[in-house]
C-alpha cells in the first residue's frame, strides 16, 4: 500500500488509539511511527499497560552515524506474534528539538518500504506543535486529519485544513477520518464545512477503542464490533484511495 499519517487540529479526538488500531488489524507487515512531538510512547504505556520496557527508538535513530535504512532497521522493533514493527517515540518532550533533521531524511525512507512489503502509518500528533514532524506529513501518500464531528471540533478542522491539502493532479493526497460519523453531523456535511473529502469513518465505540488506547480487555465480541468492522472499512478504503490516485495518474501518463 503506502505511508499514512494521522493528525489532527486540536484536543484528543483519537489520533494515537486509530494508529495503534490501524496497525494491529492492518493486513500486511506494517511499520508504526510514533511522531507525535510532546513525547512518550502511547504504545508502550498504553497498548502494553507499562508492560514493556523502553529499548529504542527514534531519538536514537536521529543521532545514528549509519545510513537512514540501516539506522531505521536497528531503531525499530518487532512486536511479538504480530506483523507489526514500532518506532518508539520519544521519551520527552524535551527531546523533540533533536529531531529537527530527522524528519526528511526518515520520510525518504519509509517511502522506500512499501518495495519491501512494508507500509507505514504514522500517529503525527497535532498539527502546529513545536517540533511537530511536517516533512513526514508532506511526503506520505496519504495525510488524514482525525477529528470528531462536533461543532468545536470541526471549527478547528477547518482552520488547519489548508496544512494538509494537496494541489490538484499530486500523488500524495490528504482528507478527513471521522471519528463517531453523525454525532452530530454526518460525512457529506463534514466535507462541506472543512473542504476536505471524508475517506473514512470510525464508530465511537470507547469499549473496544480502549482496548488499543490502553490495552483493556476485549469486550465479547470484539471482532465483530461496530470498532473493530469500521477500522477494518478504513483500511479498505485507504487502499482505494491511494490504489485510485495511483492509477488514474498512471493513464495519464500513458495516454
Amino acid at each position: 500500500m503506502a505511508v499514512i499519517a494521522l493528525t489532527s487540529a486540536s484536543g484528543s479526538p483519537g489520533v494515537t488509539t486509530t494508529a495503534v488500531a490501524f496497525a494491529f488489524l492492518w493486513p500486511r507487515p506494517v511499520v508504526l511511527v510514533e511522531a507525535d512531538p510532546p513525547g512518550g510512547s502511547a504504545v508502550l504505556a498504553g497498548y502494553f499497560r507499562g508492560t514493556r520496557e523502553y529499548d529504542v527508538g527514534i531519538i536514537e535513530l536521529a543521532l545514528s552515524a549509519l545510513s537512514p535504512s540501516d539506522a531505521l532497521r536497528e531503531a525499530i522493533r518487532l512486536i511479538p506474534e504480530t506483523h507489526v514493527s514500532l518506532l518508539a517515540g520519544t521519551r520527552s518532550r524535551t527531546q523533540a528539538a533533536a529531531l529537527r533533521d530527522v524528519w526528511a531524511p526518515l520520510a525518504e525512507t519509509l517511502g522506500q518500504l512499501e518495495e519491501n512489503g512494508q507500509d507505514v502509518v504514522i500517529d503525527a500528533g497535532r498539527l502546529g506543535l513545536s517540533g511537530s514532524p511536517a516533512a513526514l506529513l508532506d511526503a506520505a501518500d496519504l495525510t488524514l486529519l482525525v477529528t470528531r464531528t462536533n461543532l468545536p471540533a470541526l471549527s478547528a478542522a477547518r482552520t488547519w485544513a489548508d496544512a494538509i491539502a494537496r494541489p490538484p493532479g499530486d500523488l500524495r493526497q490528504s482528507g478527513i477520518l471521522l471519528i463517531g460519523e453523525g454525532k452530530p453531523y454526518g460525512a457529506t456535511e463534514v466535507s462541506s464545512v472543512v473542504g476536505q473529502p471524508v475517506i473514512a469513518s470510525i464508530a465511537d465505540d470507547a469499549a473496544s477503542a480502549a482496548v488499543f488506547h490502553r490495552g483493556s480487555q476485549q469486550p465479547k465480541h470484539f471482532d465483530t464490533a461496530p470498532y473493530v468492522r469500521s477500522v477494518r472499512a478504513s483500511i479498505e478504503a485507504i487502499h482505494g484511495v491511494i490504489q485510485g490516485r495511483r492509477s488514474a495518474l498512471l493513464a495519464q501518463v500513458k495516454s
